[in-house]
């Protein structure tokens, strides 16, 4: 069996709990459609001070929906845990696309990292907390391999270094030129 099967039954068998279950099932929940991302990054971009970090959050999270999810879903093919690993049992819907990667992990990683970077620290590392207890709960509830979850979580957070890079290039760039900072020589 692999890897990434055996985590999996291991988490249904020693983790998965009564208790537990409720609490899990609402996280993963949370990122259906990136939906808590969107509203975050909507709610930051009705104020100026974090205006930048939302819009950047949009563009990570649209450029990691077209890497994962239009892309590299359709171009693996990867079945679903509950589908291929005999014994595994999942507790939420049946999802209606492929496994890898898991798009909850990448738009999660690709907002909270814009977050982290672009935020204070208290809501940037909140922002990640969260990310990690969305990715977290696929494999809880079932329906992703660990190697789907990390590199969901991978590809969001380098679509999100990538974005405030690009952006902090073109903000220097407009500094540069502009008159009176000395990048307009004649």
């Amino acid at each position: 069996m692999n890897p990434d099967a055996s985590i999996l039954l291991w988490i249904q068998e020693y983790v998965r709990c009564d208790a537990l279950t409720p609490a899990m099932t609402f996280i993963t929940h949370l990122g259906d459609g990136g939906a808590v991302w969107i509203i975050l990054a909507a709610v930051c971009l009705l104020f100026g001070r974090t205006r930048t970090a939302g819009a950047l959050a949009a563009v990570s999270m649209a450029c990691n929906f077209l890497v994962n999810n239009v892309f590299l879903k359709n171009f693996v093919a990867r079945t679903r845990p509950y589908e291929a690993v005999e014994g595994l049992s999942r507790i939420i819907e049946a999802q209606r696309d492929f496994s890898f990667p898991s798009g909850h992990s990448g738009s999660s990683f690709a907002a909270a990292t814009v977050i982290f970077l672009m935020c204070p620290r208290r809501y940037g590392i909140s922002a990640l907390v969260l990310a990690s207890a969305i990715a977290l709960s696929r494999l809880y509830v079932g329906v992703h391999y660990p190697t789907d979850v990390l590199a969901g979580g991978l590809i969001g957070a380098a679509a999100a270094i990538l974005v405030c890079r690009g952006y902090e290039m073109l903000v220097y760039k407009r500094r540069a030129k502009a008159p009176g900072t000395g990048g307009d020589t004649v």
